[in-house]
């Protein structure tokens, strides 16, 4: 399904065809980039930046990559093709036609998801609104802008199905995702990860890694919904997402190889001569991984959830990868495991599977994230350093759910409030390591070099040189 560019507003929906729906979409779109002006990366408007752009869903085929200055980037509306004669595969309706209108009893539930999907794409832009002011290097500036103008895109996905689902409510709902604001304290944005502040380049790839994976899951979960828009746009942007994901890991792995190869070449390891050779320290990248990981625990909902029961029984959300699951895809009499602090200890209690599967798509996150920070000890294991960087457990630091209650460390021990406030700078990223990362922020722009702090990439983007100029300015 190729993309007309000829339109005002790019698109594979014939939205031609709706002059209603086109209207509304094009009344929206100067909000949009009002919006991007005043909370999209500061200072960039006049940079002409290697960009991919969407020209089909053709997974063979579908980015083409160009300078493009990102006011100008042609954001707009792309489904995958419609799958022929597709059927809800979960819950009360499985077996039936796959939706292709809202059904109205299930309206205010379907909303709910699209529209709190749909504020954290705005969300995440907002947050890495200052990081190109420090940028460690041209190829870093252009990842870190292919990420925002995506999230922007995935804004404008949501806000397709809610104007051309939900009426005036719908046309609300993408105003309002307009209106709310990062970190806001009179109108902050819906989940707490994205009040969160993304104030350096540790913590972008930390977030690109950690907080964009949940979002692979969460998109992974819409994409088995009945209702087959809403399915047909997240397979689409889960195609965008990946790039996401990359940049955080390749990130991360970056900064811990820089340190490595120093800590080798010096022959030290204690982190306060570490840090005089100007990288960070080993601890450090783990309590910033502490505090990644564990903000995003909470943003799969409560580990008991009655809403999550009716999403899944309504056939709105499913569970990852559900075709591929062997089970009855009705789950009326399976239980799955949950963590209570009882006593002094965390214990394992069993409860209906329906209103376990935040849980149970919480531990799908959590062995897909562990194998990337396995793959980050190959690169500390090869340099000879003894070090490993571990997951915390899941019911560290939450802040949201029965967990919350409760101090639990990271190797799941309940310890008690005196020994969390002695500790968590053990455990989570202090002022002084946050002072300390902010003082490596330092803008790199010529091609091809890198901030101290941070190696190189092995190779640049579709197959450019490393030193390509990812970036021009004007």
């Amino acid at each position: 399904m190729s993309i007309n560019y000829s339109e005002k507003i790019p698109n594979n929906v014939d939205l031609a065809s709706d002059r209603t729906l086109q209207r509304a979409l094009e009344r929206w779109q100067p909000e949009f980039i009002n919006w991007w002006g005043d909370m999209g990366p500061e200072g960039s408007n006049s940079f002409d930046v290697y960009l991919r752009t969407a020209i089909s869903v053709d997974p063979k085929g579908w980015a083409h990559f160009d300078y493009v200055r990102m006011p100008d980037y042609r954001w707009g509306i792309f489904l995958n093709p419609a799958e022929a004669e597709r059927k809800v595969n979960f819950g009360a309706h499985k077996g039936e036609a796959a939706w292709q209108e809202v059904p109205g009893e299930y309206r205010s539930n379907l909303r709910r998801l699209i529209v709190t999907q749909g504020d954290t794409e705005p969300a995440s832009v907002e947050q890495q609104r200052y990081l190109g002011l420090t940028c460690p290097s041209l190829y870093d500036l252009r990842n870190l802008f292919q990420v925002n103008v995506e999230e922007g895109r995935h804004l404008w996905a949501m806000v397709y199905l809610l104007h051309r689902y939900f009426g005036r409510d719908g046309r609300e709902e993408g105003d309002a995702l307009l209106e709310r604001r990062s970190g806001d304290p009179d109108n902050p944005r819906i989940l707490g990860a994205f009040n969160e502040k993304t104030p350096d380049w540790l913590s972008f790839y930390m977030f690109t890694y950690f907080t964009d994976r949940d979002g692979k899951f969460q998109l992974c979960a819409l994409a088995e919904s009945g209702f087959d828009p809403l399915a047909r746009t997240c397979r689409f942007m889960l195609t965008e997402e990946a790039h996401h994901m990359f940049v955080g890991e390749s990130g991360v792995g970056r900064v811990i190889q820089r340190t490595c190869e120093v800590m080798r070449q010096n022959k030290v390891e204690d982190p306060e001569q570490v840090r005089a050779l100007g990288v960070i320290d080993l601890p450090t990248i783990q309590r910033y991984l502490n505090f990644h990981f564990s903000v995003t625990m909470d943003l799969f909902g409560a580990d008991v959830s009655s809403n999550a029961a009716t999403f899944y029984t309504t056939g709105l959300k499913g569970r990852y990868e559900e075709t591929k699951l062997g089970d009855d895809h009705l789950l009326n009499s399976n239980t799955y495991p949950v963590l209570q602090v009882q006593g002094e200890k965390l214990v394992t209690v069993y409860e209906p599977e329906l209103n376990a599967l935040n849980e149970r798509l919480r531990d799908d996150y959590i062995k897909d994230s562990i194998g990337g920070v396995e793959r980050w000890n190959k690169i500390i294991d090869k340099q000879g350093i003894p070090f490993r960087l571990t997951v915390p457990h899941k019911a560290f630091n939450r802040r949201i759910g029965p967990l919350s209650e409760s101090r639990i460390n990271p190797l799941g021990e309940v310890v008690s409030d005196s020994e969390w406030q002695a500790r968590q700078d053990e455990w989570l990223p202090s002022a002084a390591d946050r002072a300390y990362v902010a003082s490596l922020m330092g803008r790199v722009t010529t091609p091809g070099q890198f901030a101290n702090w941070v190696a190189p990439p092995p190779r640049g983007i579709n197959n450019q040189p490393v030193d390509f100029e990812y970036v021009r300015f004007n």
